[in-house]
């Protein structure tokens, strides 16, 4: 298949050894600011894809990552904020990476070259389907995405990409297609860069808008968040404060004993 690989184009800028560092910074803040632009168009068909999973996952489902270097770390992060974030269990969101858990600190060399490499790791994950998998590669040519894609999507699992090129071969095995289409980096082929951004802004998304919907969130709150550290109770007795005009030391009180901002504002309420 023919497709124009935009992420790999020569950068709009050269000479860069010969700039100062603040006209460094100047063109690269340049170029971010294209991101947001670049995913704007997308947003009606994200939003369809969101009332997908969030009706899939109330019926048990699960929403899969999966992705090869920096793409694959996006996704295993976002996976793994989940829990601590919205309370949810670490199985309803899943991120895997080429190479395993340790590719997320160093390389595994032709890990992502592996076309049934992504179905083995889902398989370990028992993924079926009520499952929902998303592929993310900026290249959109990414053999252990493109694979994993392809055989979801055989087995009647719906499927979604996020790439940076159009029209690439990870689209044509996705039911969801995101094209965001950042232009050539900065450091020409650099995807850690624009294209990254641009999955990291489309993963927090998804993510976000499936818990929303999902009631993990209340008013604008994460009142199931985990109570992992002294700011984050801080953070949640204040909420509850908020929420039901109790003094500090109560509204700690109750946050510890029943461990959720959720639960404290019931059990205040009961009373």
């Amino acid at each position: 298949m023919s497709f124009n690989r935009i992420t790999e184009q020569s950068s709009h800028y050269n000479d860069l050894e010969q700039q100062s560092t603040e006209q460094l910074l100047t063109w690269i803040n340049e170029e971010d600011r294209k991101v947001p632009e670049a995913i704007a168009p997308l947003i009606p068909r994200i939003a369809e894809f969101v009332d997908t999973v969030y009706k899939r996952m109330e019926q048990g489902g699960r929403l899969f990552y999966i992705g090869a270097g920096t793409s694959g770390r996006l996704g295993v992060v976002d996976a793994s904020e989940c829990p601590p974030t919205f309370g949810v269990p670490h199985g309803w969101v899943i991120g895997l990476i080429a190479g395993g858990d340790g590719a997320m600190r160093e390389a595994v060399e032709f890990a992502e070259d592996n076309d049934n490499g992504a179905w083995k790791d889902l398989e370990e994950h028992a993924i079926g389907e009520n499952d929902t998998l998303v592929g993310i590669a900026a290249s959109g040519t990414t053999p252990y995405v493109i694979g994993g894609l392809a055989k979801a999507k055989s087995r009647g699992i719906l499927t979604a990409c996020i790439t940076c090129n159009p029209g690439t071969p990870v689209s044509e095995h996705a039911d969801f297609p995101f094209e965001a289409i950042t232009g050539p980096e900065f450091v020409t082929g650099s995807t850690r860069m624009k294209a990254g951004t641009a999955q990291k802004l489309i993963l927090n998304m998804i993510s976000t808008a499936v818990m929303i919907r999902l009631g993990r969130v209340v008013g604008n709150r994460m009142v199931d968040m985990q109570l992992s550290n002294n700011k984050l109770i801080d953070r949640g007795t204040r909420m509850v404060m908020d929420s039901t005009q109790a003094s500090y030391e109560k509204a700690q009180e109750l946050l510890v004993k029943h461990g959720s901002v959720r639960k404290a504002i019931e059990a205040y309420s009961a009373d």
